[in-house]
């Protein structure tokens, strides 16, 4: 039977981020290289390339206009895939979580862990292309400041569904599917590369559920220098998908390694 209490927030969760840390230091160089290099090469291609015909979008360069859309959706790339192929792998081949359950922690503080984890996952390639933007001369990192809590929200958001996956993969293939029918299409369609107001009237009702769409209309506004519109509904939606998307990690989980 499924374990339905509300998970345990507890300082222990900070030992499974730390552990994560310690890990990744040994990685750094390869992250940092694959954080520039991609975004520079899109930043390079759309926002001068096609920039160079669009012109202005939203009140900004085309070029800013992207690279603050790049941000959320690179927080949300990063996030997803550190939670579910990085999580799955210490789950499942590398029984990481059986060694911790042996020790005082327990599931809700390994999640916890991973759910902070995920975020300044998140949380970095948010930044490292915030100073990409900034070496380019589209956006004033300074002035950016403020985005990075931000973008911790936007981390726990997509951390948070993604465990999900994590909890009910069988194998990395499956992985796929979220992917595919999740996070393209909220790349595609959640106003990183246009406004969505721009999409059929048909349609123009799904962005607003989509996470990414309330990512990307936090974080531009902050990120390019512009006013601030419905923070607290955006803010809103970005806790209401990591707070849900924990809770229903932290059962499947249980259910997984406990039972």
């Amino acid at each position: 039977m499924p374990d339905w209490r509300l998970p345990r927030l507890r300082h222990p969760a900070l030992a499974v981020w730390r552990r994560n840390v310690l890990v990744w230091r040994r990685l750094l160089g390869p992250a940092i290289v694959m954080n520039m290099g991609e975004p520079l090469l899109m930043l390079l291609g759309l926002g001068y390339g096609l920039g160079l015909f669009i012109g202005q979008m939203g009140g900004m360069p085309y070029l800013t206009y992207v690279a603050s859309g790049i941000v959320a959706s690179s927080c949300m790339n990063s996030a997803s895939f550190e939670a579910m192929y990085s999580v799955h792998t210490r789950m499942v081949p590398q029984q990481t979580y059986a060694s911790l359950l042996v020790t005082p922690l327990e599931v809700d503080d390994i999640l916890a862990g991973e759910m902070l984890w995920g975020a300044t996952k998140g949380t970095i390639s948010g930044v490292t292309i915030i100073l990409v933007a900034g070496a380019l001369g589209h956006v004033h990192p300074w002035t950016a400041l403020p985005a990075v809590p931000a973008l911790l929200l936007v981390g726990l958001c997509f951390t948070g569904p993604a465990l999900v996956m994590s909890a009910l993969s069988p194998s990395y293939d499956f992985f796929n599917y979220y992917q595919t029918l999740a996070l393209m299409p909220m790349f595609v369609l959640s106003g990183v590369f246009y406004p969505t107001d721009s999409l059929p009237q048909a349609v123009q009702w799904l962005p607003q559920v989509l996470p990414l769409s309330h990512a990307v209309a936090l974080l531009r506004p902050l990120v390019a220098g512009q006013p601030m519109h419905d923070v607290a509904l955006h803010g809103a939606v970005l806790a209401l998908y990591a707070a849900s998307g924990y809770y229903a990690a932290v059962v499947l989980v249980r259910r997984r390694l406990l039972v």
